[in-house]
């Protein structure tokens, strides 16, 4: 997922002593230049592919197959909107900038942004993503063994984020190794389960359940939330511009031209491992319950076709990546914290590791339970911001257009996520009867009335403006 993002920080490129980076999956120098060739757009197209891809991509793509039974194509056509094409706009977007979030977000303000920003490293951080890596090890390779009780759960965090805590403290150590070794490891993994998957089905389709039989799209929509993808491209998005302006590529045409071809062939390879995992969720309803969790289905597959040695393969695989995914996101949001709390990189470290430890006892399906309100509330305002930013051009002044739309998307994004708790019940009964309130969608229609409203104000407030200078 967009976790291992966080190992190729803002600032270990430019502080490199000579002038080229190793690409995250071919291992070649891409020595600097002012054009790139097709060998180079590729290989950055690879390295944006590895930066999405992690534990939460691998895990919830066979849920939403499992779930969706006859409607899963229907249900993938949502997913990946949300889980492909959205990160691969945002990836665009701060291309087209030429900046990070802080740059994206400028028109909401200062203040505001730095909001946003914090909010993407707490949710693709210690809140959900970090505790995770270690939810998701642990129930693929450990909890087959010793049983999916607390105490396990305890044993294995404790020493999970004390490697995780050890190892953050010296994060430039890790580049070589996650360049060479780990991401070709999971593109050659991913393969082997995508075409297993197709050749090798463990059985027929089972029938959806109640949701997905209501509104498939929509279900797998808001699924697509849970990848955190977008978020995570918020905040990894400059490390992308910034590998290729490292590579000598300084004119803004070329910039973004780059940026983005290789977004769309990172969402290429995404939506093709994607399109696998659904095809391995919708045949394994004869193996699992159809209400388990990801790693469940993935363990109970591998179990069936590979055996026992595929078990332990993948247990492995996924106890590297998702180690060295924590470690990168602990890196990350330590040294973003540092610059705006009065605590050392090294203390921010064991603060992050430590409340990861605690949030991971929850466990999985816990914390994807907790995960999924929130991430339903801050995903609409993150989607108008994104799909804005290319309109602002169109507009007299885009703060009125942005500030106000995504005022209204995250009001009713909040209406959205209090709806998926036990807390439904407080909602007024008319939040019931909103358009698209049962597809989770509540929040677009009034966005897209706002900004109809927002466009008319700058459209006369702009016109009058012009007419008293004239």
């Amino acid at each position: 997922m967009v976790e291992s993002a966080a190992l190729l920080r803002d600032g270990m490129l430019t502080r490199l002593n000579t002038i080229f980076i190793t690409t995250s999956v071919t291992g070649y120098l891409v020595f600097m230049t002012h054009r790139l060739t097709p060998k180079d757009i590729l290989a950055l197209g690879f390295m944006t592919f590895a930066l999405f891809v992690g534990a939460g991509n691998i895990i919830f793509p066979p849920m939403v197959g499992i779930q969706s039974g006859e409607h899963v194509w229907v249900a993938a056509l949502g997913f990946l909107i949300t889980a492909v094409g959205l990160p691969v706009m945002t990836v665009i977007a701060l291309a087209r900038v030429g900046g990070g979030i802080d740059a994206l977000s400028s028109p909401i303000g200062k203040a505001a942004g730095l909001l946003l920003a914090t909010v993407c490293y707490l949710a693709v951080g210690p809140l959900f993503a970090t505790p995770r890596t270690a939810t998701v090890s642990f129930e693929v390779g450990i909890a087959p063994i010793a049983g999916d009780g607390a105490m396990p759960l305890v044993i294995y965090s404790l020493i999970y984020f004390a490697l995780v805590i050890g190892i953050s403290l010296y994060p430039g150590k890790l580049l070589d190794t996650v360049g060479h070794v780990l991401a070709p490891l999971k593109i050659v993994a991913l393969t082997v389960l995508g075409v297993a998957a197709v050749l090798w089905p463990a059985g027929g389709t089972i029938p959806a359940t109640d949701a997905y039989q209501q509104a498939a799209f929509s279900g797998g929509f808001v699924n697509g939330y849970l990848t955190m993808d977008t978020l995570g491209a918020m905040v990894f998005g400059i490390v992308i511009v910034n590998a290729a302006r490292s590579r000598g590529v300084s004119d803004a045409r070329l910039l973004t031209r780059y940026t983005v071809l290789a977004g769309l062939i990172a969402g290429c390879g995404l939506a093709l491992v994607y399109l696998s995992l659904f095809k391995l969720g919708s045949g394994s309803g004869t193996l699992v319950d159809q209400n388990v969790n990801g790693a469940a289905i993935l363990h109970a597959y591998v179990q069936q076709t590979f055996g026992g040695m595929g078990s332990v393969f993948l247990a492995a695989l996924i106890f590297v990546a998702c180690m060295v995914t924590a470690v990168g996101l602990t890196c990350a949001c330590a040294e973003f914290f540092e610059q705006y709390l009065p605590l050392s990189y090294r203390s921010l470290v064991f603060i992050l590791g430590l409340f990861s430890m605690v949030v991971s006892n929850l466990g999985l399906s816990h914390l994807i339970q907790i995960s999924i309100p929130v991430l339903t509330a801050i995903y609409p305002p993150c989607i108008v911001l994104v799909v804005l930013s290319f309109t602002l051009s169109w507009w007299n002044k885009g703060a009125w257009i942005v500030a106000p739309t995504m005022l209204i998307s995250l009001l009713f994004g909040i209406i959205d996520a209090v709806k998926t708790t036990n807390f439904s019940a407080l909602l007024p009964s008319f939040t019931q009867h909103l358009p698209l309130a049962e597809q989770g969608l509540a929040w677009l229609p009034p966005s897209l009335a706002m900004l109809v409203v927002a466009g008319v104000y700058d459209r006369v407030l702009g016109r009058q403006r012009v007419t008293a200078h004239q």
